[in-house]
Order: C-alpha cells, then structure tokens, then sequence
C-alpha cells in the first residue's frame, strides 16, 4: 500500500492523527512528531515526503482558521519577523555543508529548554514594550539563520510570542502563516528535488485525511483551554521540542 506494508501505513496513518491534533490544539511540533516516528518505520526520504503535504495544508487551515482578513492582518503586525526569517533562510542556506548540524540543534535545543523551563517556574519572561520591535527582529534572524541550515525556524517565534504575552488565537494564527511560509517552500523545493514524486505523493496526500481529522480535535480542545493552560501545555511541548533537538545533537555527533 503506497509501497509501504500495511502496518507501515497503519503506524503512519496513526502517528499523523495525533501530529494533526498537537497542532491543532496548541499551533506546532506536527513535522517533529511525524518525522521523530516515521524515521523509525521508513526509509528517510519517504518520511520526508510523507510528512510535506499534511504539514502544507494543514498551515494553510491554521493561517486561515480566523478569516483570511485575520490572516493578513497577523502577517503585517508580524512582518518584521517574516522578513527576516525569509532573508536569513536565504543567507544562511550556503552555510549548509560548512557548520556541523549537530552544533546547530544542540545550540537551538538548549537555549528553547532552558527558556521553557524558567517560564514554567513562574518566572516569566515578559519584553518591554520598547524592546518588543527590536526582539521581534532578532527573533527572526535567529529562526531564518537556523531555519536555513537545519530546516526549522520555529522555535525562535514561539519564545517572542510567549515573551510578548500574545493571546491565544492570534499566536496560534501567526504560528500557521509563518509556518506557511516555509511549508510551501519546503514543497516547491521536494518537487523539484525528486523526494515528492509519483510514488511518494500519493501517501503524502493521503496522509491529509488523519492530519485535518486529528487538526479538528485539536482544536475543539484548544478552544476549551483558557490562557494559562495554553501557555503551559505551550511549554511542556516547546521543552519537549528542546530536548528533541539536544537528542538529535547528540545523535549526529555520535555517528
């Protein structure tokens, strides 16, 4: 069954159900989940390309949850940071074969830990207002110089939008058009690449189905979380993805 067996599709099939259903009830990790357990039960390409189009559209459903002028209007607040994260994609993407990625995740993963953890302490980080547009900036340098060596830029806007005390809905919703963004590159890029192709594609769009099925539970839950629990099932996930990153770092380094 697309060149799987069928417990290969069934795990996938499951594994993207609840991928779809963090993300719909708290914005992000549906790629972590996904290729953390598809690279256990296929090969590395084929888990990419599995994971490319329920990421794709279930960003779009994100971005767009609120209303397309809602959409639009989050990206203008947030331009700033989309810019940068789209310039220092470009800039940093040449930097591929020349810094180690295993430097690169652990240098991403810890500081993310860390954050989540003395947020979770009740010692939140809150930005002076003064200091918001300039932090928004550097955020997404940060996320665009990671975001071009190893594919995820993230992280880097959660923390701003934590810092920021964004409300729910509006950081849930500029998750989606950021994370838009970078999906639809990553798309473009697999096609040409050869990693989306005949046999490939076909699962990758079937995989839609449990994405936007496991999607709307996800979000019936996050509509019932009030602020506080948000922002903490937020961290406990944002430390997992951490950690997640500090694994892998050790991973590569190992090899």
């Amino acid at each position: 069954m697309f060149g799987l067996e069928l417990w290969q599709f069934v795990a996938a099939f499951v594994v993207t159900a609840f991928a779809g259903f963090v993300k719909g009830a708290l914005g992000f990790a549906m790629p972590m989940v996904m290729i953390s357990a598809f690279g256990s039960i296929m090969p590395a390409p084929v888990a990419l390309a599995a994971m490319i189009l329920p990421t794709l559209f279930t960003n779009i459903q994100q971005a767009v949850r609120d209303g397309r002028a809602e959409a639009v209007a989050s990206a203008v607040k947030f331009r700033l940071h989309i810019a940068m994260v789209a310039i220092f994609i470009c800039v940093s993407a040449g930097f591929v074969t020349l810094i180690p990625q295993w430097v690169m995740y652990g240098a991403l993963g810890v500081p993310i830990t860390l954050f989540a953890l003395w947020q979770l302490s009740g010692r939140p980080l809150v930005l002076n207002l003064r200091h918001r547009r300039r932090a928004e900036g550097w955020s997404g340098v940060i996320g665009g110089l990671y975001g071009g060596i190893s594919g995820i830029w993230g992280p880097p806007l959660i923390v701003y939008l934590l810092s920021v005390g964004t409300e729910k809905r509006e950081q849930v919703r500029v998750q989606g058009v950021v994370f838009l963004i970078g999906a639809v590159v990553l798309t473009v890029a697999h096609l040409f690449s050869g990693v989306l192709n005949a046999a490939t594609l076909p699962l990758s769009l079937v995989l839609c189905i449990p994405a936007f099925g496991g999607m709307m539970a996800g979000f019936a839950l996050q509509d019932r979380l009030d602020v506080g629990q948000f922002r903490r099932w937020t961290l406990v996930l944002l430390i997992l993805t951490g950690l997640n990153l500090v694994r892998r770092a050790f991973e590569i380094w190992s090899l």
